[in-house]
């Protein structure tokens, strides 16, 4: 529900007086027009949003919306945000993230605070490369991809960060992309109203380092064959006349068929809100990369307490049992402590 003392605002009063600097035609442009237009709907206050971003051209966006932010160092930003978020349980705390910083230096980072269900709303700017520091390979990059840091190829199987982020028991996973601002919203705005960790994979073009990587998926012409939508309680069918779908074979593996071939009954019917992340887990590996039928949407929300929420009823349980020591004397005594 809407708290009707928050003022009325427009995606203007999101917006900082900073110069917007990416390059043109970058699909960050995208995703920040998606957050700012979508600020003003979610009914909570400027001074109680705060983004934290690490390092990558996706970390700009704290300097460009009008809030509280902090540029941290590169892959920090799932823990400072943690212990933002952990606390001041009053704050809406944003992660600004991309591949490279969230996959590689920040990977430990990362996968604790999924683990863990910090109330974060974490959006992963994949664009399968290092932009910034102009073109070397990342950890989503594809084996055998040329860069100025493997001009022979890379060697490195990539993460699927949505795999990743089911692996690390994160409790509301999905994946939207930077060509339909319809669906960031929706997506966004959904992960924001999720209580715990969640974390949105965005397909982002790097058009001056890895332009095209998703255009076989996310063209104009090609999404209604190649993108799968997940509706919660709906059979998983795409195509032009939803001809298409996704089944389970035999072993238990995501398979697509042609409906026509297999019969509606036996088409997958997706649930979202399943515990066990297995099936959601299969989906993820539906596509081996952004060249083939892949499933976009909410991949899995579930119901879990947070961290921040946790850690708060065992300070009260211990005020309340009144031990021999008293933490917040303690921390605000000095500078200094003797053990």
């Amino acid at each position: 529900m809407t708290d009707v003392s928050v003022p009325v605002t427009t995606k203007k009063d999101w917006s900082s007086d900073q110069e917007v600097r990416w390059c043109p035609g970058c699909g960050d442009y995208s995703i920040l027009t998606a957050v700012q237009m979508l600020m003003p709907e979610l009914g909570v206050r400027r001074e109680n949003t705060v983004f934290v971003s690490g390092i990558g051209c996706a970390a700009r966006l704290p300097y460009y919306m009008n809030t509280y932010g902090m540029h941290g160092i590169h892959g920090r930003a799932p823990a400072i945000a943690t212990g933002l978020a952990v606390t001041r349980p009053d704050l809406d705390v944003w992660v600004i993230t991309g591949d490279g910083d969230a996959l590689s230096i920040g990977g430990n980072h990362l996968i604790h605070a999924l683990r863990r269900n910090v109330n974060l709303t974490i959006l992963l700017f994949n664009n399968q490369i290092y932009g910034l520091t102009k073109g070397q390979y990342s950890p989503t990059s594809e084996v055998g991809k040329v860069t100025k840091s493997t001009p022979f190829g890379s060697v490195d199987t990539p993460f699927n960060p949505i795999s990743l982020a089911l692996g690390a028991e994160a409790t509301f996973v999905a994946r939207t992309h930077d060509m339909d601002r319809k669906h960031m919203m929706e997506t966004f705005r959904r992960a924001h109203a999720h209580k715990g960790a969640a974390f949105v994979e965005i397909y982002q073009n790097c058009n001056v380092f890895n332009d095209g990587a998703f255009e076989q998926i996310t063209g104009r012409e090609n999404r209604a064959s190649q993108l799968i939508p997940l509706v919660h309680g709906e059979p998983i069918r795409f195509g032009a006349e939803q001809e298409m779908g996704v089944r389970l074979d035999g072993q238990g593996r995501a398979q697509i068929v042609r409906v026509a071939d297999v019969g509606e009954e036996h088409i997958l019917v997706h649930d979202e809100a399943r515990e066990e992340p297995g099936l959601a887990f299969t989906l993820s590996r539906l596509a081996r990369g952004p060249h083939e039928p892949t499933p976009i949407g909410v991949f899995r929300a579930v119901e879990r307490p947070d961290y921040g929420a946790a850690l708060q009823q065992q300070l009260v349980e211990a005020q309340e049992r009144k031990g021999p020591g008293d933490l917040k004397a303690l921390l605000s005594s000095g500078a200094t402590w003797q053990v």
